[in-house]
């Protein structure tokens, strides 16, 4: 079983309220750490304060394989981290849609089984190669 998610759907339907309402869930029950990535610090009202938020343009990160050293890093220097949410994944990767399911079979091979990693994804279903929607 994929230790990752996503939460999929077109602007507007509620992807983020979903990621926040997951994340503030396992800050009740999970015992590592949990961290947040988002473009921007605009959740850091609405999530739980034991949440550790990443602002990826604070840390200079534009595309898919920045991301993907920076969780890489993360995670091994951090191994007490649980779970990492991500909202807005294509924003950070361009709208790359192919180049998501590429970023997303890496991330599958990094990550140890008690580690989850939940994405926003703003596109329509349909629309997502097979890479993509097998994380669905």
């Amino acid at each position: 079983m994929s230790m990752i998610k996503l939460i999929v759907g077109n602007k507007g339907t509620g992807k983020t309220k979903i990621l926040i309402n997951t994340i503030n869930e396992a800050a009740k029950t999970t015992k590592g750490n949990l961290v947040c990535i988002d473009k921007t610090t605009k959740l850091n009202f609405d999530i739980d304060r034991s949440v550790r938020i990443a602002d990826v343009d604070h840390y200079g990160i534009d595309n898919y394989e920045s991301f993907y050293g920076f969780v890489a890093g993360m995670l091994a220097g951090n191994y007490d981290i649980m779970g990492v949410y991500v909202d807005s994944i294509l924003k950070i990767g361009n709208n790359d849609l192919d180049g998501l399911g590429l970023l997303l079979s890496k991330l599958e091979k990094l990550l140890e089984n008690d580690v989850e990693m939940v994405f926003t994804v703003s596109a329509d279903e349909s629309t997502l190669p097979e890479s993509v929607k097998k994380y669905i």
